[in-house]
């Protein structure tokens, strides 16, 4: 019976995991503050060309990115390998 279960307690993490992930503000970057509530709309810079986003500088560093995605990537890894040999079979 637990067996049975399995798949649908994995449904339901899933399913909750994407409602979850649903409200997650997105990030989209904009200078138009037209429709953003309490935004007040800032002076043109001395060229004229108004506001800018801003500068985000010479780079960003992401190997702290990258060394966080391989672990996690090794983790699962792991978790597959340890699955499969803990069933003894690989479904194809």
């Amino acid at each position: 019976m637990a067996a049975a279960r399995r798949p649908l307690l994995t449904a339901t993490a899933a399913g909750t995991l994407l409602a979850a992930l649903w409200f997650v503000p997105s990030a989209n970057a904009t200078d138009d503050p037209a429709g953003t509530p309490g935004a007040r709309s800032r002076p043109a810079t001395a060229t004229g060309s108004g506001p800018r986003l801003a500068d985000t500088g010479a780079g960003v560093d992401t190997t702290p990115y990258l060394i966080g995605g391989m672990a996690f990537l090794g983790i699962g890894a792991a978790f597959v390998t340890y699955s499969v040999r803990r069933t003894g079979t690989l479904s194809a």
